[in-house]
């Protein structure tokens, strides 16, 4: 039986992608910090798919939380064969010297530590197990800057600079290690960045955005690939984006 370990699993692409793991057979430990949303989709899973699912209420941006949790579910991660970084986000569109400082650091302890934490105390059941596969959902905010992006373009860029130092210290392990980037994709992460749903609709107006289901597809296919075949990166923008802030909508 195949596991994964899907985080940020209560909402946007990391549900989508737990769906989707399920419906290839994978048995699934999700974690998130919404314990009501992960026992809904635990009963979804196991209702739809013949697969065992697992769900844990643990906030990645305590690293004594984290660690605490791994010892105690060695028996779980000994077992899983792919890891799947989804959870983060993003707070504000200040420019940086307007920006909250607790805003700043929610993304950070949120988008760099809390995942980097999680993967180090998965590696070494991967390394036992001599394969597994990582993925980091990182954004095409880890490849090109914007204005009031600069402390979210930051952390993805960290994303991008960890997943390429992983591949290579991880080097004759077997297990793999992909960057998926995403360009506009709408869930609810926009409205978490805004504060406002009537706002986070604004961002998608007369555009087609990507959905859940397109990032958790490519996710997928990745993973499903031989294990001699190395996803480094992907880059996924929808149609009506061709970089940045340069997006086509509709009249």
């Amino acid at each position: 039986m195949k596991w994964a370990i899907v985080t940020g699993a209560s909402a946007g692409i990391g549900l989508q992608t737990a769906l989707d793991l399920a419906e290839k057979g994978y048995s699934l430990i999700l974690i998130a910090r919404r314990k009501e949303k992960l026992v809904n989709l635990k009963i979804q899973i196991e209702s739809a798919f013949k697969v065992k699912c697992l769900i844990f209420s643990l906030d990645l941006q305590n690293f004594e939380k984290v660690k605490s949790w791994a010892q105690k579910n060695k028996k779980h991660l000994e077992k899983v064969s792919v890891l799947i970084n989804s959870a983060g986000l993003a707070k504000g569109f200040d420019k940086y010297q307007d920006s909250q400082w607790s805003d700043i650091e929610v993304m950070i302890d949120t988008n760099i530590k809390g995942l980097m934490a999680l993967t180090l105390w998965v590696i070494p059941y991967l390394q036992k197990n001599k394969n597994g596969h990582i993925v980091n959902l990182g954004s095409v905010a880890g490849r090109w800057v914007y204005p009031g992006g600069t402390s979210y373009c930051a952390t993805k860029f960290a994303i991008r600079a960890f997943s390429e130092g992983l591949r290579q210290d991880l080097l004759g392990s077997g297990i793999r290690v992909t960057n998926i980037e995403p360009g506009m994709v709408h869930t609810e992460f926009s409205e978490v960045r805004l504060g406002s749903k009537k706002l986070s609709d604004k961002v998608y107006e007369n555009m087609t955005p990507l959905s859940a289901k397109d990032i958790s597809e490519a996710i997928t296919w990745a993973i499903e690939r031989p294990a001699h075949v190395n996803i480094q990166e992907m880059v996924i923008y929808p149609t009506d984006q061709a970089h940045i802030g340069l997006v086509y909508r509709k009249k």
